[in-house]
């Protein structure tokens, strides 16, 4: 009973990990203002859990969820997927890479798509060098830019890990010890 207590935690404390992202922040998915979206997606630090949220006009906009190649080219003709809602929510559920551009005409072109990389952090016991720099293993498709993550951010992930786990401990013992 111990073990499926701490087990429960454990996947709790994973969950609760979860960042949304505002894709081009403030500026939201345009073609105005020239947002440099590989730029925006280079600072941040994307996990499995997190959710992507592309807010544009739907007159003007749309999202299509493509291959690599296709978005290499901006080939719109066979998307993955297309979401046209004007606010639409995307949860990422694996790591590697996850393409993204309007499916307008000209609008691709015109810098409009986004790589959200998600990293494979390996799983290790936490020390003092893991929360400030994680073993991270290569993805199978290169990057167009590297992640600028902040290491203050890093390290606030790390040691909310840290956390989780000591309270998963200590919640063990403590059931452990009045069972």
């Amino acid at each position: 009973m111990g073990v499926v207590l701490f087990m429960v935690m454990m996947a709790v404390a994973q969950v609760s990990h979860a960042d949304v992202y505002k894709v081009g922040d403030s500026a939201g998915w345009t073609t105005l203002g020239n947002i440099d979206y590989r730029k925006w997606a280079a600072t941040k630090n994307f996990q499995i859990g997190d959710t992507i949220v592309f807010e544009y006009n739907a007159k003007f906009h749309n999202v299509m969820r493509v291959t690599h190649a296709m978005y290499k080219s901006c080939n719109a003709s066979s998307p993955i997927s297309t979401f046209t809602t004007g606010n639409d929510s995307i949860h990422i559920t694996n790591h590697g890479h996850h393409f993204f551009f309007c499916g307008v005409p000209g609008h691709c072109e015109a810098g409009q798509k986004v790589d959200i990389n998600v990293l494979r952090v390996s799983v290790e016991a936490p020390t003092p060098s893991a929360l400030v720099s994680p073993t991270v293993q290569a993805s199978h498709v290169p990057a167009p830019s590297p992640s600028n993550a902040s290491p203050l951010i890093i390290a606030l992930r790390g040691a909310f890990g840290v956390m989780s786990f000591t309270i998963g401990i200590l919640s063990l013992a403590f059931y452990s010890y009045f069972n």
